[in-house]
């Protein structure tokens, strides 16, 4: 567990504290029948699609997927950590966090550090307006169409020439030196240290908390780098971070439909100054994993905008394939590519907020830009050429969640390869009942669905000693998971589903799971019905596996035969 916190306090301290008080403290909620409604805190909404369980200690929003426990709840709304969202609980049930062994678990204090880098900030802010070098770099802002308002908005600053300015103020102690190395404000080189930030405006980053952690700064002149970005520290990792986010949500919330990804500091100003207030940018890396799980909840669409010459592309090719194993549909994913020669600071300025957002609404999908950059390599006049795109395009559709969105893709592969694909899973629905409809392709897999309705229905685990244990054999990919969450229900049967889940938050298959626990068709089972769809989703497995065996074992005796001497009477006995 992570913080070596004993999963028993955690276990404990989930049934203490009441999700709904948590939630209720944060969010105006509603009764509705046994659960509560509210408008979703993650997204902006009319009709209230966001619910809290007290039963299951559990929330979801049908709207944009969001869900979690009151520890995911304090993680997610007021970003933070894990042994800070356990801290908070703690407090509001009155005990104190115990820690196996018995030692008394401390992360490191990074209060210090945010300390220090607020310091820090106010003091570039102070230089912007106080510096007497300051107006090379006011004139600078103004001439990229900046008001004094957007720049006080997004925190922008100044960092004289010089080597010490922020050493010389903030650094009058050993240990204060030290701070200073360990966020990134200063640099040390044969023995002497000196400000990293030097005659630069300065652009501080925030996590989602509004916290500084880190900066960013553009060189005044033509030195080199001409934009140079905080260190990775312990507060500070840029293939986690996004420059504006903070901002942006508040954005979202207000109602904007999507959050633009752009490249640089001075793009999502520019936009902001604009009215579009919803960019982010990385951080001089390419879009990560990380990176969209942060923006994921952000809102209900990502625009990814690029230059429209060979390395914007190239690098929107790199945003694509990070995005596949998170692209389940439910969240569309666009990519915008600029006039060559334009950013969307400059295109902005020049065709002002309405033409911008005009080229944001004819973005091209995920999936047609996925098949026209494969289209492109191959020659699709040709059965030949038909023929390639096969091979590159399965690999990365592969890459994609199963579910609707996959299948929607193959049925275009399928399309342009030139075949008759057989719809999706027609095995699976042959012995399913035919009102269910497209919600059909919605269902898991069956080990998949078994480990859905154990997590919303624990008391499940009881009805396994009485089917047969053929599954247990099975190599599906999640059975190992199936068995685990059955070994730990067995071993402490009153856990909630909150408590269940928190016990997998170090797995890697953490967040796969309570994904699974929010699954879609959940919706349509009752509670009365939980027991024969888990007894059917266990006994079909099982079902396979006797199949798979009986095939093999039939394959082993047709390979002895073949084996045997044909002159061999035994070869013609009938082994049947």
């Amino acid at each position: 567990m992570a913080g070596k916190i004993p999963p028993e306090f955690i276990d404990d301290l989930l049934t203490r504290v009441d999700i709904v008080d948590v939630i209720g403290a944060r969010v105006q909620l509603r009764k509705a029948g046994k659960e509560f409604q509210a408008r979703c805190p993650f997204h902006e909404e009319k009709t209230p699609s966001f619910t809290v369980s007290p039963a299951k200690q559990f929330y979801h929003c049908f709207g944009c997927g969001a869900h979690g426990t009151a520890i995911g709840f304090l993680m997610e709304h007021d970003g933070l950590p894990f042994r800070e969202a356990i801290d908070e609980l703690a407090r509001l049930a009155g005990v104190e966090v115990p820690v196996e062994g018995g030692e008394q678990v401390r992360g490191p204090d990074h209060g210090p550090l945010f300390a220090l880098l607020d310091e820090a900030d106010g003091l570039f802010r102070r230089q912007l307006r106080e510096h007497p070098q300051a107006a090379r770099a006011i004139d600078y802002l103004k001439s990229r169409g900046l008001s004094g308002e957007i720049a006080a908005r997004y925190g922008i600053g100044f960092a004289p020439g010089g080597g010490d300015f922020l050493l010389s103020r903030l650094g009058r102690t050993p240990e204060r030196c030290r701070q200073l190395v360990d966020c990134g404000l200063i640099g040390e080189q044969d023995g002497r240290r000196y400000d990293r930030f030097r005659d630069r405006i300065i652009f501080p980053i925030r996590d989602r908390r509004g916290r500084v952690i880190g900066f960013g700064g553009r060189i005044l002149g033509d030195g080199r780098p001409k934009y140079l970005n905080s260190p990775e520290t312990p507060l500070f990792h840029k293939g986690r971070e996004l420059y504006g986010l903070f901002e942006a949500q508040r954005g979202v919330r207000r109602g904007l439909e999507r959050v633009l990804v752009v490249e640089g500091y001075l793009d999502v100003i520019a936009l902001a100054q604009h009215g579009i207030d919803c960019a982010v940018a990385t951080l001089g890396t390419a879009t990560t994993a990380d990176h969209l799980q942060r923006l994921s909840r952000t809102a209900p669409e990502l625009v990814f905008c690029f230059d429209g010459d060979r390395a914007g592309r190239d690098a929107a090719w790199k945003a694509l394939e990070t995005t596949l194993p998170l692209a389940s549909g439910s969240q569309p994913q666009r990519f915008l590519f600029l006039p060559e020669g334009e950013d969307p600071d400059t295109l902005v300025r020049k065709e002002g907020a309405e033409g911008f957002l005009a080229r944001v609404e004819r973005a091209t999908p995920l999936s047609q830009f996925l098949f026209d950059q494969l289209t492109a390599q191959v020659d699709m006049t040709t059965i030949d050429g038909r023929a390639r795109l096969a091979p590159l395009a399965r690999p990365l559709i592969e890459r994609v969640p199963a579910g609707v969105f996959r299948d929607l893709l193959e049925q275009r592969l399928s399309e342009l390869v030139g075949l008759e694909r057989r719809a999706p899973s027609s095995r699976r629905r042959t012995s399913r009942a035919p009102h269910q409809g497209a919600l059909e392709q919605q269902r898991p897999s069956r080990t998949a669905w078994a480990i859905a309705l154990l997590l919303n229905h624990p008391s499940l685990v009881t009805r396994v000693d009485e089917l047969p244990t053929d599954w247990r054999r099975a190599s599906n990919q999640g059975v190992g998971i199936l068995v685990e969450l059955l070994e730990t229900i067995r071993q402490h049967p009153t856990l909630t589903k909150a408590a269940l889940i928190e016990r997998w938050r170090d797995h890697p298959h953490f967040d796969y799971l309570q994904r699974l626990s929010v699954h879609p068709f959940l919706r349509h089972v009752t509670e009365e019905g939980a027991g024969p769809e888990f007894d059917g989703a266990l006994e079909r497995l099982g079902a396979e596996v006797r199949k798979r065996e009986w095939l093999r074992s039939l394959d082993d005796k047709l390979r002895a035969r073949v084996g045997r001497d044909p002159d061999d009477p035994r070869a013609h006995r009938d082994d049947s």
